[in-house]
């Protein structure tokens, strides 16, 4: 058969698919192009004036007629009567710089779509649906005027939906249960999938790759996607405590609904949609904001050697902590985490947080002398407020907890929020408090108020049991990090322990959304009781590269560090802020190589990481700049490498002199992984 022949079946084939979604009586309300032309979306109202929009990709029909609208809880549905008042294109392209992040330019170009809407039937209701197309992706979202008809807006159910038209498969996590972000991500066909935290990722017959997500997350629900028939994901928003899950007073626009798409895997990452539609920075000069690595009181506690409450082993005493301090100073890490310092974490802290306190330590730490002592050393304490998911109590000591440690010089905060999805305590009115989820609206209010509040006193703040990344640190700078996944500490005493292909899941799944603080380099591969962990050591130095986050602790024990001084050196050279970024290999759930350029010089690192399969991957190095040498230190698998047995710590350490012509072999191992940092010669 000749290629026109070929070429002619498949525009048949396209045109046949086309027909069998469309539907009977559909009039075109918009249609925008990305800039490219790669991607387009026509927007239209069926029968009864239903409002669906529709994503073609080079021509092919990727997601099919799908619904919008919602159903209010205090006046009639906004799911159809719709006709359209106004449309408008328009085309935007600029480039922005981040202040940190993994690259320092991002450009923002799309192509607009505005459809100004109204109900006529319902005394003239108005809404607007806006679609930004880019070249990679999709983002839309609802915006509601300031109108009589609907001065308070009780959503109940959002209509959004997404219908993907090849068939595809799916990696994702549940949402909505006990461990809220913190479950394994899951790969079934995409018609298997029930009711998902997002980022969700699939990838369809052809390859096409489609993240699905949101931005801009600013007093909403969050987003669930729930597979409702076939290969149809429809929005669910997270439930409130009392009443509809989203009310908003007078005008309003809500998160974007987003698709990051692309050719492949890598592609994926390489998008920086969710960050483009947040908003610019509110903060103004943020070179508060501090990049860096830190070691600190934490992984002895996970494993059982001290304890975060009072007694005998408690792990927050002020000799301790400046054991840490010394250690940091002597090899460069700007910081030292201290968990459970103060008051409050004896009993049974997880999930009540009734005790705690947010400015008096326990009497063995010495809270200004330890911050005294670090600055002396030229380290900074990390702060640490544990809330135990009381956020009523947390609320009450914020401003107090912040204030202290800015008086002493504190400038960075790890947050917590540890207890069950659903059974966080949010404060009501006369002193009451309330059970909800941390991924509601008054969840999602919380959070940007603990951050909007921390910046007051120029201190950042990396949240652990986050409300999903959304983009907002592009607004809010001081946002730097989150944890939102199954972290490192789930390879002390988890039940089970991550599995080995869990950072090759997460880095084109969760890590779409933005950093995370994975606390990665736990050179002894060992949790509780020698349980060995499902890892390399090269693959836990790859891992600084591949999991991305401007701040990073060096989890493990000073101990093991000083035992194995060879890739310790790789933890103490990788940064953690970078000026370009560049995805070399990708497949989900199998393997990522990623070269990161340092910001503040001309070395660029690279990191590769592996499933339970042994792999060999050829690493051009045509991102190094052209008519220089570098010396490459390449820390690798040894021959005999293999996360399943002894040989996990099998490590060769070895330099070469490359250029920009150079093509390196990365032989991983079973759970393994390479590091590689590339120096110009001088």
């Amino acid at each position: 058969m000749s290629y026109l022949s070929l070429r002619a079946l498949r525009a048949l084939f396209c045109g046949l698919l086309l027909t069998a979604w469309a539907p009977l009586h559909a009039e075109v309300l918009g249609s925008v192009d990305s800039p490219s032309h790669a991607l387009s979306v026509k927007v239209q109202l069926e029968d009864g004036g239903r409002l669906t929009y529709q994503v073609l990709r080079k021509g092919k029909l990727l997601i099919a007629p799908s619904r919008l609208g919602f159903l209010l809880a205090n006046a009639p549905q906004m799911d159809q009567g719709f006709a359209l008042a106004a449309s408008a294109v328009s085309a935007h392209d600029d480039t922005w710089e981040q202040p940190w992040g993994e690259r320092r330019f991002v450009r923002n170009h799309y192509q607009e779509l505005r459809l100004d809407l109204v109900q006529k039937d319902q005394d003239g209701r108005k809404m607007a649906v806006v679609f930004r197309v880019f070249d990679d992706g999709v983002g839309f979202r609802y915006e509601f005027p300031e109108q009589p008809q609907l001065p308070l807006t009780q959503i109940s159910d959002e209509l959004t939906e997404f219908v993907v038209a090849p068939v595809a498969t799916a990696w994702w996590q549940e949402a909505g249960e006990k461990a809220a972000l913190e479950y394994p991500i899951r790969r079934t066909p995409l018609a298997e999938v029930g009711t998902a935290n997002t980022p969700i990722t699939i990838r369809t017959a052809d390859g096409t790759h489609i993240a699905f997500h949101e931005a801009a997350l600013v007093d909403y629900a969050s987003m669930w996607l729930r597979k409702v028939a076939g290969q149809t994901l429809r929005a669910q928003l997270t439930p409130s405590a009392f009443g509809p899950p989203v009310e908003r007073h007078g005008a309003f626009t809500t998160p974007w609904r987003t698709m990051q798409i692309a050719d492949d895997a890598a592609g994926l990452y390489m998008s920086d949609l969710v960050l483009n539609l947040n908003e610019p920075n509110k903060l103004g000069d943020v070179s508060w904001v501090q990049p860096g690595k830190f070691v600190g009181v934490w992984w002895e506690m996970h494993l059982e050697q001290s304890t975060w409450g009072a007694g005998p082993k408690h792990g927050a005493t002020t000799a301790n902590t400046k054991r840490y301090i010394d250690f940091a100073a002597r090899n460069g890490f700007r910081g030292v985490l201290v968990e459970g310092w103060n008051l409050g974490w004896d009993g049974n802290w997880s999930g009540s947080g009734s005790s705690f306190s947010f400015t008096q330590p326990y009497p063995d730490f010495d809270l200004p002398a330890v911050t005294d002592y670090a600055r002396a050393k030229g380290v900074r304490l990390i702060g640490h407020h544990e809330t135990g998911g009381n956020i009523a109590r947390y609320e009450q000591q914020m401003d107090a907890g912040y204030q202290l440690y800015a008086k002493l010089g504190v400038d960075s905060i790890k947050s917590g929020y540890v207890t069950d999805a659903g059974t966080a305590l949010f404060p009501g009115p006369n002193g009451s408090t309330h059970f909800g989820y941390t991924d509601s609206q008054e969840g999602a209010r919380h959070y940007l108020k603990a951050v909007t509040e921390a910046a007051r006193y120029k201190l950042a703040i990396d949240t652990h049991e986050p409300i999903k990344d959304t983009g907002l640190r592009r607004t809010y700078p001081n946002w730097i990090s989150r944890e939102g996944a199954r972290g490192m500490e789930y390879n002390a005493w988890g039940n089970p322990i991550n599995s080995v292909d869990h950072e090759v899941n997460l880095v084109f799944t969760r890590m779409l959304s933005g950093p995370m603080d994975y606390t990665p380099g736990i050179l002894s591969l060992e949790g509780v009781k020698g349980r060995p962990i499902n890892s390399t050591q090269a693959k836990q130095l790859a891992s600084f590269v591949v999991i991305y986050s401007p701040v990073v602790m060096a989890a493990d024990l000073i101990e093991n560090y000083e035992k194995y001084p060879g890739p310790f050196q790789f933890i103490k050279d990788v940064p953690t802020d970078w000026s370009d970024t560049r995805v070399l290999h990708g497949q989900l759930g199998e393997y990522a190589t990623i070269a990161r350029k340092d910001r503040r010089s001309d070395d660029w690192y690279v990191g590769s990481i592996t499933d339970g399969k042994a792999r060999t991957l050829s690493l051009p190095l045509s991102f190094l700049d052209a008519g220089k040498r570098y010396t490459a230190e390449i820390y690798r698998d040894g021959p005999q490498a293999d996360y399943r047995n002894k040989h996990r710590y099998d490590l060769v350490i070895e330099k070469k002199t490359v250029t920009a012509a150079s093509v390196l072999t990365l032989k991983l191992a079973p759970g393994g992984g390479q590091a590689i940092r590339l120096t110009p010669l001088r």
